[in-house]
C-alpha cells in the first residue's frame, strides 16, 4: 500500500536581528567613509565700506582684459592665448604695475566650468609665482613658509586686483 508521507515542517531561520545588523553596518560605513567636499575658489572679499565711497577711475592702460567666450576660447586684450600664456602675461603685467593694475574678466554663460576654472587657476598661478619670487628675494624662503605677518606684507606688495563682470548672454563675447 501506499504510504502517506507526513509533511515535516522545515525550520525557519531566525531573522529578527538582521535589520539591526544592517542598520549597524550602515552607520559604521557612514562614519568611517570620507565624503568628498566641493571646494570653491579661494577668494577673500574686501570688507564692506563703512560709508559709501565713490568708484575710482582706472586708466585703460592699467587694465588687462581677459575674455572667455562661449566656445571656451581664452583671449587677452583680444588675442587668443592658452592658459599657460595667460599666466605668463598676467605675471608680466602685474610685475610691471604692482599696485594700480586691474585684471578684468568677462565670460559667457555658455562657457564650461572646466574652461572657467582653467582660466582662474592660471590667474592664481601668476600671483602665486610673483608672491613666491618676492618672498624668496625678501625673506630667503618661499611664500608657503612665511609667517602670517610676512605673508600680509607680500600680499600687499602684490595685491590681487580682479574685476569680474556679469556673464554675457547667448554666445556674445
Amino acid at each position: 500500500m501506499f504510504r502517506r508521507r507526513r509533511f515535516e515542517q522545515i525550520p525557519e531561520l531566525n531573522t529578527s536581528s538582521t535589520a539591526d545588523i544592517s542598520f549597524m553596518l550602515l552607520i559604521f560605513f557612514l562614519v568611517t567613509s570620507s565624503m568628498d567636499t566641493d571646494k570653491g575658489l579661494l577668494r577673500q572679499l574686501p570688507p564692506l565700506p563703512q560709508e559709501q565711497t565713490p568708484p575710482t577711475d582706472v586708466r585703460k592702460d592699467h587694465v588687462l582684459q581677459v575674455t572667455l567666450d562661449a566656445h571656451d576660447q581664452l583671449a587677452v586684450d583680444g588675442t587668443l592665448v592658452t592658459p599657460q600664456q595667460l599666466c605668463d602675461q598676467i605675471a608680466e603685467f602685474v610685475a610691471a604695475d604692482r599696485t594700480d593694475h586691474v585684471i578684468s574678466i568677462r565670460t559667457d554663460r555658455a562657457t564650461t566650468y572646466e574652461a572657467y576654472f582653467r582660466m582662474q587657476n592660471a590667474i592664481v598661478a601668476a600671483y602665486v609665482h610673483l608672491r613666491d619670487r618676492y618672498a624668496r628675494e625678501r625673506y630667503g624662503k618661499g611664500y608657503g613658509e612665511l609667517v602670517e605677518e610676512q605673508r600680509d606684507e607680500v600680499n600687499q606688495y602684490y595685491p590681487q586686483r580682479i574685476s569680474e563682470s556679469k556673464p554675457s548672454e547667448g554666445g556674445a563675447s
